[in-house]
């Protein structure tokens, strides 16, 4: 399996929220993680960025944060070009989808606990 580097946004370091289980998992399946949440904070070795940071070679954005949230961020996704943006429960935005489609991103409305899990990551 390839390693995808991904992004994960909206990250926690609160065990209970799903942004903190895709980063454990991630690093479980040897995946590179950076990250970035409310907070500037760590994770298991991994720094939480508060905001928009310089990140390099993402592969994918997985997100994990409301819509409305997402908004400020618009620029700074198609700025990383990553191959694709996966839309876990609860991130949909058409409006979002639109843009990424317009500059050649992939649009996933997924799980990326579940696509770890059965080996569609």
């Amino acid at each position: 399996m390839k390693e995808k580097k991904t992004l994960v946004m909206g990250a926690s370091t609160e065990p209970t929220r799903y942004a903190y289980k895709a980063i454990k998992m991630l690093q479980r399946f040897g995946h590179p993680v950076v990250a970035m949440g409310k907070k500037e904070d760590n994770l298991d070795g991994i720094k939480i960025e508060k905001g928009a940071a310089p990140f390099d070679g993402v592969d994918t954005v997985t997100l994990y944060l409301n819509p409305m949230n997402q908004k400020p961020y618009y620029d700074y996704i198609v700025g990383l070009q990553p191959k694709r943006v996966v839309f876990n429960p609860g991130t949909e935005n058409m409006e979002l989808y639109s843009i990424l489609r317009d500059n050649n991103i992939e649009v996933e409305v997924a799980c990326t606990l579940v696509m770890l899990s059965t080996n569609q990551y």
